[in-house]
């Protein structure tokens, strides 16, 4: 690793502090503070992955048939 790696910042993804990975234990948080915060948002159900909807099977209510 060159010395220009080593001095990379990138964001915290929970305040957005600028922040080196480089030794930090809390990579990619800046602090165990931030690190905690996300794991709540996690834990509580905050964050949440979008769900694809389901496929319908063909059963049931269909406009196919009716007169109009």
């Amino acid at each position: 690793m060159n010395m220009l790696e080593a001095m990379t910042l990138r964001p915290c993804p929970t305040c957005r502090t600028p922040t080196s990975w480089e030794g930090n234990p809390f990579k990619p948080f800046c602090s165990e503070r931030c690190q905690t915060r996300d794991l709540g948002a996690w834990s509580s159900e905050s964050y949440r992955i979008p769900e694809k909807p389901q496929e319908e099977d063909g059963e049931g209510w269909s406009d196919e048939g009716e007169e109009g």
